[in-house]
């Protein structure tokens, strides 16, 4: 498993920042941001995103705050992951693998 990092939160103070890296091997995006309050996540966990879709925020999954500020750090990822071989458009890659608990 090989990180890259690409970036954290140009307001840090030093302590924990929501941070991003590519991960190669699962051809993943890595997001460490703030944990969500029990308000945004009823508010997620509320609301019918897609039709037909499960509410709720499975176990296996959590919702982390990033700030706005760091949308050109989060699109370098993608770059990063472009350029990388990772990301293919789908029509180009092979049945993906879920996320653990996904059918």
């Amino acid at each position: 498993m090989d990180l890259e990092f690409v970036g954290i939160d140009p307001n840090t103070g030093g302590g924990g920042s929501p941070t991003v890296w590519v991960e190669d091997e699962a051809a993943e995006i890595v997001v460490q941001g703030w944990k969500a309050d029990a308000v945004l996540e009823a508010r997620i966990c509320g609301t019918e995103w897609v039709a037909g879709h499960a509410r709720g925020i499975p176990d296996h999954e959590a919702v982390v705050r990033v700030p706005a500020r760091m949308v050109p750090i989060l699109r370098e990822a993608c770059d990063v992951a472009e350029r990388t071989g990772l990301y293919r458009p789908a029509e180009e890659r092979p049945a993906e693998r879920g996320a653990p608990g996904d059918a």
